[in-house]
């Protein structure tokens, strides 16, 4: 039997297919952890379940799929259908199950869900967390001088020129005589609040992945949230890649090949996991300026007529294929990182 499940925040639907493709049957349950058990039942009630197809793994399937393994069932991650076909047959939760079970049956869904149980399941909640403490500041410290521009002259000459810290400091300690001078400081004591979290997060950051992976620490360019980027993405459990070309399409760094007719090229990636993405093109970029190495293969590549755009998509190509192995022989021995 082949079970598919569409899953949304409260109700998970659920469709079995036998192995001859036939639909078996459809259900609803909650979508909690007793829910996904008594989907279990359900499923097995109709014959041995050996795999099957969740959509948002990532999300509100995440749980399920983790149920569902334990339990030994093969899970797959499954998109969402293609549109065509949604045209064609409709949109409801039971077609959207019965899809995800039909992927999973023609082989179309392969695609191993991201275990986030281990160390870097913990790493993530960090980086989710200071990834937004970080945007609230830069967003507080904005708000602080577009209120100075309304101040009199005497309060702008003297916080204008200020360091960030320095002037969240001083804004907090203002004398709150009118509206202006009430709003910076209390966008000062903002900025103080989150500066605090983000050091408070990145030292627990730096001791996961010190603990998980320092080799990745000891390779040019790599900085703290660099590698703990790379190691959410990989997940807890990195051998579902089949290799480095899948980590590098995972990260969006492989050409697309786009040929056609006489035309042969490839074209630029745009998917795969953008902050990802972002941390490959930060250490090319590093690399580019300190590495001898790297600057003299760029040098090389821009005689050739490559653009720095260019060079930078190639290396981060090449970052990737260096990396993988690393991060692969890491989280297969995470030793003993403290989560606490």
């Amino acid at each position: 039997m082949t079970l598919g499940v569409d899953t949304h925040k409260d109700v998970h639907v659920a469709a079995i297919l036998d192995d001859l493709g036939r639909l078996i049957g459809t259900a609803a349950f909650k979508a909690d952890d007793r829910g996904g058990e008594g989907m279990l039942s359900w499923a097995r009630r109709h014959g041995e379940l050996q795999t099957a197809g969740v959509e948002g793994t990532g999300s509100y399937g995440y749980r399920l799929a983790i149920l569902l393994s334990g339990a030994g069932v093969r899970v797959f991650e499954v998109s969402r259908p293609d549109r065509s076909r949604r045209r064609r047959k409709g949109k409801s939760d039971p077609v959207d199950a019965e899809a995800a079970a039909r992927a999973v049956l023609a082989g179309d869904a392969r695609a191993i869900p991201k275990n986030r149980q281990g160390p870097v399941g913990s790493l993530r909640g960090l980086v989710v967390a200071r990834r937004s403490a970080v945007k609230a500041r830069t967003q507080a410290f904005n708000q602080i001088h577009a209120l100075l521009v309304t101040c009199d002259d005497a309060t702008r000459r003297r916080l204008d020129s200020l360091p960030h810290r320095r002037l969240a400091g001083a804004c907090a300690r203002l004398r709150p005589t009118d509206g202006c001078r009430v709003g910076l400081r209390s966008l000062g004591r903002r900025w103080l609040g989150l500066d605090t979290e983000i050091r408070t997060l990145d030292g627990h950051i730096t001791a996961i992945v010190e603990g998980v992976a320092p080799a990745l620490l000891e390779r040019h360019g790599l900085g703290v949230h660099s590698a703990a980027q790379l190691l959410v993405t990989a997940g807890d459990n990195p051998e579902r890649l089949k290799g480095e070309g899948a980590f590098a399409a995972l990260c969006g760094c492989t050409p697309v090949e786009a040929s056609s007719g006489k035309t042969v090229r490839h074209r630029l990636n745009r998917g795969g996991d953008r902050a990802a993405n972002n941390a490959l093109w930060t250490i090319a970029h590093v690399r580019m300026v300190h590495d001898p190495r790297t600057r003299a293969y760029a040098e090389r590549r821009t005689a050739l007529g490559n653009s720095r755009n260019e060079i930078l998509r190639m290396l981060k190509r090449y970052i990737a294929r260096e990396l993988f192995p690393i991060i692969l022989d890491s989280l297969r021995d995470p030793g003993g990182a403290d989560l606490t």
